[in-house]
């Protein structure tokens, strides 16, 4: 039911704002992945592309399978620390959110098949083929904020006055019978009327039956309203790679790979308005109290190609290709509503109510942008390397569409509209290193991932600060990397016309500490 979905979905116009509509904020949220793999890859800040004989070419550049020279298996866990700062326009005070996950950043095997160096019966030298698994980005964070608006800037403001998108009604319908079953409100107008905080006009008591009726004047406020939320996500999204490389006279290596992509996202949202300052309780009004939930779950598919050509044994240049991803996603979300009064509000009521949302599901179905990336990577010796590399795509080329399995024939041509209309192309980089002492391994390496808004209003820039140890010994090898990330979001948890709600600034960070466990053979 898109007319539900629109209900309890309020559009934000890409501000990482409310979850529960399919729109411009989805796209972006699964087409703008983080760089990974095992610790090695993470210590040079992913920059691989032109690098070779690595697990994380996996999901960068699967050429590099055909530089292995023997097979290799390994397994990387990892530990997130987050921390969202958070301020509202104008206040002075900042807030602190912390949220830590354990998760598996990478594991997976290559099988490697070479000619000795004495076997000149064919040119292609070797191959491999690899199997592996790769988180691509993690969802697990948490921010709360303060903060003080006028009534006319308030979500109160926003329930009192029905949703209007292109001209038209959204949410109330010709009856508040048509948005209530079995105790519960299928749109965000519907839970305004449950909560007593609005009314409408019976479809028999006049011509027009979409017109709202302020029956319930005597609430409305005068003064400033405070309000708080918590935010809180989880979940990741992954890849698993099924990969094959080969070696062309040790000069040129080419390789082509299937990704099979899995995403879980959850949010819960907690937004409370209560009167700042109404000592003389003038008004009935003392607070309302929403919370939001919505469950993601969905698979996509993908097909990667590359080559690195060595130029000389120092020398080595590579690219790669990326179609776009395919995915299927199903959302699950839930609202509910709470108010309190100091006096009945309406003859015959109560002092509070409580009402929640009809459960709701929808499938549709995303296409995130081809991607293209190139690198260089220079050896020097037998002390290390340095290798960088530069990643293009357009975030504007994501597309929503609906889902033949659940007959959803929804063309979403707005949503698709607004895409175009908020994202343009972006360009990330990579640049990373490694010294060499012994059977021993220091790396850093920087990563910036680009804006991906047309607007330069604010600054949604992404950095990537890395560094790792690692040690040969044998067959065996391990690695640890940390990766210290910087991002920054604006969030907006619900709409009114002219873009008066209020936008939070998010400054966030996250450490990530890796180690991986493998060995060849």
């Amino acid at each position: 039911m898109k007319n539900l979905k629109y209900g309890l979905g309020l559009v934000l116009m890409g501000l990482a704002g409310h979850a529960f509509a399919q729109n411009e904020t989805d796209a972006l949220r699964y087409s703008r992945i983080q760089f990974g793999g095992p610790a090695r890859t993470l210590g040079i800040a992913g920059a691989n592309v032109a690098l070779g004989a690595d697990l994380g070419n996996l999901s960068s550049n699967p050429a590099g399978l055909g530089l292995f020279r023997k097979s290799e298996f390994s397994f990387t866990p990892g530990l997130g620390l987050g921390q969202a700062e958070t301020q509202a326009p104008g206040a002075d005070t900042r807030l602190t959110a912390n949220r830590n996950s354990f998760h598996v950043g990478s594991f997976g095997a290559v099988f490697t098949n070479r000619l000795t160096d004495d076997d000149i019966s064919s040119d292609w030298r070797g191959s491999s083929f690899g199997i592996g698994f790769t988180r691509l980005n993690d969802f697990n964070a948490q921010y709360r904020y303060t903060n003080t608006v006028s009534e006319n800037r308030s979500f109160f403001e926003r329930l009192r006055n029905p949703e209007f998108v292109d001209g038209s009604l959204i949410g109330a319908y010709d009856d508040i019978d048509a948005q209530y079953k079995d105790g519960e409100y299928v749109s965000l107008d519907g839970l305004a009327y449950g909560g007593l905080l609005t009314g409408f006009y019976d479809k028999k008591k006049r011509a027009d039956p979409r017109v709202p009726e302020d029956s319930l004047g005597t609430i409305r406020r005068v003064g400033p309203i405070t309000q708080n939320e918590t935010v809180l996500t989880t979940g990741g999204q992954n890849q698993f790679d099924f990969a094959f490389g080969a070696s062309y006279k040790d000069r040129l290596y080419v390789g082509a790979s299937v990704g099979l992509v899995t995403s879980s996202y959850n949010e819960t949202r907690t937004f409370q308005e209560t009167e700042a300052n109404d000592p003389n309780n003038t008004t009935p009004f003392l607070s309302l109290s929403r919370r939001d939930q919505v469950e993601t779950r969905g698979t996509g598919l993908n097909l990667k190609v590359g080559a690195i050509y060595r130029l000389n044994d120092a020398v080595r240049l590579g690219g790669s290709v990326q179609t776009p991803t395919f995915m299927r996603l199903t959302d699950n979300y839930s609202t509910s509503l709470d108010t309190r009064f100091s006096a009945l509000p309406q003859p015959g009521t109560a002092l509070s109510a409580s009402v929640k949302s009809l459960p709701g599901e929808y499938t549709y179905s995303l296409t995130t942008p081809f991607r293209a990336s190139g690198g260089a990577a220079v050896t020097i010796g037998k002390h290390g390397f340095l290798t960088g590399d530069v990643e293009y795509l357009n975030y504007s080329q994501a597309r929503l569409g609906g889902d033949a399995e659940t007959n959803n024939t929804y063309a979403f041509d707005r949503e698709n509209n607004s895409v175009k209309a908020l994202y343009h192309s972006a360009v990330n980089v990579r640049f990373g290193g490694e010294a060499r002492l012994d059977v021993f391994r220091v790396r850093a390496g920087y990563a910036r991932y680009g804006d991906p808004f047309k607007t330069n209003e604010f600054d949604r820039t992404q950095q990537y600060f890395t560094g790792g140890l690692g040690l040969r010994q044998g067959n065996f090898f391990l690695d640890a990397a940390a990766v210290y990330a910087l991002d920054k979001r604006y969030s907006q948890s619900y709409s009114l016309p002219n873009a008066a709600a209020p936008v939070i600034r998010i400054d966030g960070n996250r450490y990530t500490t890796s180690v991986t466990i493998g060995s060849t053979f």
